[in-house]
């Protein structure tokens, strides 16, 4: 019995090895984004994906964004809804700034407030999350 217990542990550590936290500004998790793409809450259900050609899906694997290489961020009828620079601002489709996402993963609203941590998340990954799409 204590060899099943320790095969199960450690094969659910192997699931979690290289997904990074998603927190709210109070340090509290609010998901997960695995190295895959795969958006989780904190329950680990899957909310949606990120693939690698930019491609933004919901749980249902339905296209709801784009992510260009530019850093511009589109919905699925492939109009701009906003744009990330290499800088970390955010912007909106109208250029004016929603947040940042800056080198240590901390995620700033438009007043420079802290509302979430991305440590080790692409900050283009980190503005879907944040600013763009809903994974409801």
């Amino acid at each position: 019995m204590k060899k099943i217990t320790a095969i199960g542990f450690f094969l659910f550590s192997l699931s979690m090895i290289g997904a990074q936290t998603i927190e709210s500004g109070s340090r509290s998790t609010t998901g997960y984004i695995k190295p895959d793409g795969t958006i989780e809450n904190s329950s680990r259900s899957t909310m949606g994906y990120i693939k690698s050609d930019g491609t933004i899906e919901n749980k249902n694997r339905s296209t709801i964004g784009y992510i260009k290489s530019d850093g511009t961020i589109e919905n699925s009828s492939r109009s701009t809804v906003g744009y990330v620079k290499k800088d970390g601002t955010v912007e909106n489709s109208s250029r004016s700034t929603l947040g940042y996402i800056k080198d240590d993963g901390t995620v700033e609203n438009s007043s420079r407030s802290t509302i979430g941590y991305a440590k080790g998340i692409r900050k283009e990954w980190a503005a879907v999350v944040y600013f763009f799409f809903k994974f409801n």
